[in-house]
């Protein structure tokens, strides 16, 4: 090897070890700070599949809009999905500053190159899986994101402020339609359990695999892009969602669920991981299905874009 190869390498090795003392500093990284080109794709693919699963997250909810029981839950619906539409543009904006164009993005999730959340290949049978995922689904992102909003990436971290904020608003509301239903009739209180029965397993997979399969947790842990590992999270939202079903008389499909007195913590039953890898991979219910509607939803709205760009190359000329 060169001498100027040798030189680079030991100039790269230089800047790792200060960029990794940066982190551990807890200094914030910015779009324009030297940074290891694998931090940049680890933040690529993670922040991507943030921003897909927000959008693909519209679709499961969307299906529900023009059935909803009252006008007051039609909008509140519809001023939740444009929320995640919102959520979806935040982090795509935000990605972009790491130097991917957002249509780049975008044909990586319609060729399947790139992932979104599991959850949202699974189908909304009732109505009270709006609630459900309001509470559930919404809620496991709340805990993700909270630890997301103190990540070493400062435009990913500002992101996640007013997201944070709006998902909650979405968690308390989805949580109010589920007490409504438990108080109410034996057919409601009976359509809000089926949903808890569906959405309860595949919420806990929204976290990812266990610690022990997990290829990125411990590379985006040091680099505290993620601050807590998937099982540390997972037993968060465990911990603080048992009690609030038990409030409103919900049963958890877990038999082996029960608090230990000692660790303080809630004990669960065995995730089945092999139907988490089936749906990542394509096989889930509603996949092919989701993909189809994103495609279609890009093809269809080409002719705005194309209006808007041609404006605004006419008026910068």
């Amino acid at each position: 090897m060169s001498l100027n190869g040798l030189i680079m390498i030991a100039t790269d090795t230089e800047r790792e070890l200060e960029f990794q003392a940066k982190i551990d500093r807890g200094e914030v990284i910015e779009p324009k700070d030297w940074m290891p080109e694998r931090y940049r794709k680890q933040l690529i693919r993670m922040m991507s599949q943030h921003a897909h699963s927000e959008v693909v997250g519209m679709l499961p909810e969307g299906n529900w809009i023009t059935r909803a029981p009252s006008l007051a839950r039609k909008a509140i619906l519809l001023a939740k999905v444009q929320d995640e539409g919102g959520h979806g543009l935040y982090i795509y904006s935000a990605a972009e500053t790491l130097g991917i164009d957002r249509g780049e993005m975008i044909d990586q999730l319609h060729t399947g190159k790139a992932k979104y959340s599991s959850i949202f290949n699974y189908p909304t049978l009732n109505w009270a899986d709006i609630g459900a995922i309001g509470w559930l689904v919404d809620g496991a992102a709340i805990v993700n994101q909270t630890a997301l909003a103190k990540c070493s990436y400062g435009p990913y971290s500002r992101a996640m402020i007013r997201i944070c904020k709006e998902e909650n608003f979405h968690h308390k509301q989805g949580y109010q339609m589920l007490a409504y239903m438990m108080r109410g009739t034996k057919e409601q209180q009976e359509m809000a359990q089926d949903s808890m029965n569906r959405f309860w397993w595949p919420a806990l997979m929204m976290f990812g695999p266990s610690d022990t399969d997990s290829p990125n947790s411990a590379e985006l842990m040091r680099w505290k892009v993620k601050l807590y590992s998937n099982d540390d999270l997972r037993q968060r939202f465990i911990d603080r969602t048992v009690p609030q079903a038990e409030a409103i008389g919900l049963v958890i499909p877990d038999p082996k669920l029960k608090f230990n007195e000692t660790t303080r913590h809630y004990e669960h039953g065995e995730i089945d991981w092999q139907e988490f890898k089936n749906v990542v991979s394509g096989n889930g219910p509603c996949n092919r299905e989701r993909l189809r509607a994103r495609v279609k939803a890009d093809a269809d709205g080409k002719w705005v874009r194309d209006a808007a760009e041609a404006y605004a190359k006419k008026h910068m000329n």
